[in-house]
């Protein structure tokens, strides 16, 4: 029995470039028509207008050669030529177009091919990291208060492994998971494990949060509230708090992350969710030890928006920097 050939569907950028592409032939055509629509007119016009009946009337001189034009030819062979025209400009704006976008397109797949290779690679040490991390705990007596520690050990593993899930589910071009998360849960959660990460620098995280439902699966939320965090860190001076806080508002949640460093320095507020885009390096002493490559709050704004939400700079001044996430709220929410 024959089998049945199916060619691989498309992935979602590359139909985004080919619609690119076409749009641009499809404008260039436009563009094309208008112009010869107008030229053909202005021709016709003269023509016409040239074309007096005391002129059709006057006898040919010695010498003259006489052109007679008919009006019904004349405007069929102008319409002719015009449609003509216009199609191979479209066809011609649409190939150059491709070619145009094949750089780009070339990019992506290297930029793809590299996120899929390293979270491919990333799998199989964090899988050790968990196995050890089991042993040791097998290995610890009953009642060491080190089990707690190494249980958040092996929960900081599988935290790890859905965002290596979800990189592979993004290089893919899979839609991203549906799901809700509980915010209060998350909010806790992200400031109880990044308190570890503050603590040598003398910085407290406060949590505070509404018991709601937001229409967003647990790793997405957990992946937007951790960046705003460690970046809110960077900047938070010692002896300071950073607070997280989450609320509704209509049908969404909305989330500020507040420290009190000396704000966004170096670039515009609107600008530091643009990828690789990067301000004043902070003068505390966690952010002076690190390099960043800005995109950390790029990746949030994805997220936020693959989901239905949004990320601003809420305000930022030299007494501290606030920024809300607002997530749309699920259904759940009216049934508590």
């Amino acid at each position: 029995m024959a089998r049945a050939h199916t060619h691989p569907r498309p992935r979602p950028d590359e139909e985004a470039y080919r619609r690119s592409a076409s749009q641009i032939g499809w404008q260039v055509m436009a563009v094309c028509a208008a112009l010869v629509v107008i030229g053909g007119g202005v021709i016709l016009a003269f023509v016409f207008w040239q074309t007096t009946p005391s002129e059709v009337a006057k006898p040919v001189q010695p010498g003259e050669i006489e052109v007679r034009l008919d009006p019904g030819e004349l405007i069929l062979a102008t319409a002719l030529l015009a449609t003509g025209a216009i199609i191979c400009a479209g066809l011609a704006a649409r190939l150059i177009a491709r070619r145009a976008v094949y750089p780009l397109d070339e990019a992506f797949r290297l930029q793809r091919r590299f996120v899929a290779d390293v979270s491919h690679e990333l799998r199989t040490p964090l899988a050790v990291i968990d196995a050890r991390a089991q042993q040791l705990s097998a290995l610890t007596p009953p009642g060491d208060s080190r089990h707690a520690v190494l249980l958040e050990l092996r929960q900081d593993a599988r935290i790890m492994a859905e965002v290596i899930d979800a990189m592979l589910t993004t290089t893919s071009g899979a839609p991203h998971e549906s799901g809700t998360a509980p915010l209060a849960e998350t909010i806790a959660t992200v400031a109880r494990d990044l308190s570890e990460v503050a603590k040598p620098y003398g910085v407290t995280l406060v949590a505070e949060s509404d018991d709601l439902v937001v229409a967003a699966p647990v790793q997405a939320v957990r992946r937007c509230l951790v960046a705003l965090a460690d970046n809110a860190l960077d900047h938070a001076p010692a002896g300071s708090v950073i607070t997280i806080t989450g609320t509704a508002r209509g049908g969404e949640a909305v989330v500020t992350v507040q420290d009190t460093g000396d704000g966004i320095q170096g670039i515009t507020p609107d600008r530091v969710f643009d990828r690789f885009a990067q301000g004043t390096q902070p003068a505390t002493a966690r952010g002076a030890a690190r390099t960043s490559r800005g995109i950390g709050l790029a990746l949030v704004r994805e997220l936020c928006e693959a989901h239905g939400g949004t990320v601003r700079v809420a305000n930022s001044r030299p007494g501290g920097t606030t920024f809300e996430l607002t997530l749309p709220l699920a259904d759940t929410n009216g049934r508590q």
